[in-house]
């Protein structure tokens, strides 16, 4: 991939970061009100998208194969307990860590899940405004394969079946005619 690809990568990919991390922060502050559920899918499918591109290219290999410190991430734990007040009722979850290697069931939380991605795109956020957008790649990319894509895609899993749920399990009205 030549050097302008490469950024054009990086921006679109910080880009969806700085929208997943803005709306992931005004719903965990009460906006979107009982529609919470919906936007979070929304919010989820739209940083796996990102993801999926950043899988679909060919590794990020920086030079000297190491990434230059940045000190202390910042702290998503008030965006994780005000999701986990909000989700209460749904937050608790149950997944599949790996189809292909572990097929136990493990118990899942929507609001570690959803922090855990933020956390990880932050850390890149933080390489890309550095203006260092390969060593931002590379870190999206590493966790997306470590950690935050199967965070998402967990949350993405449950969030859809939630917002089925709502949608399809409602009581048939009966209609006289």
């Amino acid at each position: 991939m030549s050097d302008d690809a490469w950024g054009a990568l990086a921006q679109r990919v910080a880009e969806h970061a700085e929208n997943y991390i803005d709306g992931l922060t005004r719903l965990a502050g009460g906006e979107g009100g009982d529609a919470i559920l919906p936007l979070l899918l929304v919010e989820v499918a739209q940083v796996s998208s990102a993801g999926a591109q950043l899988g679909a290219s060919r590794d990020v290999i920086l030079s000297g194969n190491w990434e230059p410190h940045l000190g202390e991430d910042p702290d998503v734990d008030v965006v994780r307990t005000a999701l986990a007040e909000r989700l209460k009722p749904v937050d608790d979850y149950a997944e599949v860590f790996d189809p292909y290697k572990d097929t136990g069931v493990t118990p899942y939380r929507l609001s570690d899940d959803l922090t855990a991605v933020a956390a990880d795109l932050l850390h890149g956020l933080r390489h890309y405004k550095a203006g260092r957008p390969l060593e931002a790649l590379w870190w999206w990319q590493y966790s997306y394969f470590n950690t935050w894509g199967n965070h998402a895609g967990a949350a993405l899993r449950a969030l859809q079946a939630l917002v089925a749920h709502t949608r399809l399990d409602v009581a048939e009205e009966r209609t006289t005619v």
